[in-house]
């Protein structure tokens, strides 16, 4: 088994794009292929927690092409659509990075424990939390200015008006990357919405 291994912002390997961000992490506690932070082009996938029926069909239309063309696809190892592209990535033996709220030793969802180790087997586990450390709500909205920090683009697959997404979303345009987003609205969003107003 793979173990965890630590990076500094002054280490060599500290990937250069993330600098660039106004509040870039210190240090990154690290788990599977680190040589996966030093590779381009790379590119951010978020969205719901609770995906459309079609959101696989979606996401899977966008994003395999650019997998087998070696991007990397981070995303934060969430239910929904973070967990359809690392799948992906996985199935089409791409690469993916994953970026934690948590530390390592509680994987959140724990549904995702398999996905977890599949991913720190082979792609890379990242969070800026020691491994003790448990899920908290407020480290979730820190660790996405990392998802859209390490990438060049943020793609928003499906997201609901008040979301963790739209947080990301924010976080990508200030630190000056491109977002995109799939046009139309999922039923099960639109609902949502409606509940809302």
């Amino acid at each position: 088994m793979k173990q965890y291994g630590v990076i500094t912002i002054v280490d060599e390997v500290y990937p250069p794009v993330l600098k660039t961000i106004k509040d870039a992490p210190i240090v990154l506690y690290t788990f599977g292929d680190v040589d996966l932070l030093k590779q381009t082009p790379t590119l951010s996938v978020i969205g719901t927690r609770n995906p459309s029926v079609g959101a696989w069909e979606t996401t899977s239309h966008i994003i395999t092409p650019l997998i087998k063309e070696n991007w990397v696809i981070i995303s934060g190892m969430a239910r929904g659509i973070d967990s359809f592209a690392h799948k992906l990535a996985l199935l089409h033996h791409g690469r993916t990075i994953a970026v934690m709220g948590s530390g390592f030793q509680y994987v959140y969802p724990r549904e995702n424990k398999k996905l977890f180790e599949a991913i720190a087997q082979h792609g890379l586990i990242l969070s800026e939390y020691p491994p003790h450390i448990p899920p908290r709500p407020y480290q979730f909205p820190e660790r996405n200015r990392i998802i859209s920090g390490l990438s060049f683009g943020t793609l928003v697959i499906e997201a609901a008006l008040r979301s963790g997404t739209l947080i990301t979303v924010e976080q990508a345009l200030d630190q000056g990357r491109e977002v995109y987003a799939v046009p139309g609205s999922p039923p099960c969003l639109s609902k949502q919405k409606a509940a809302t107003k």
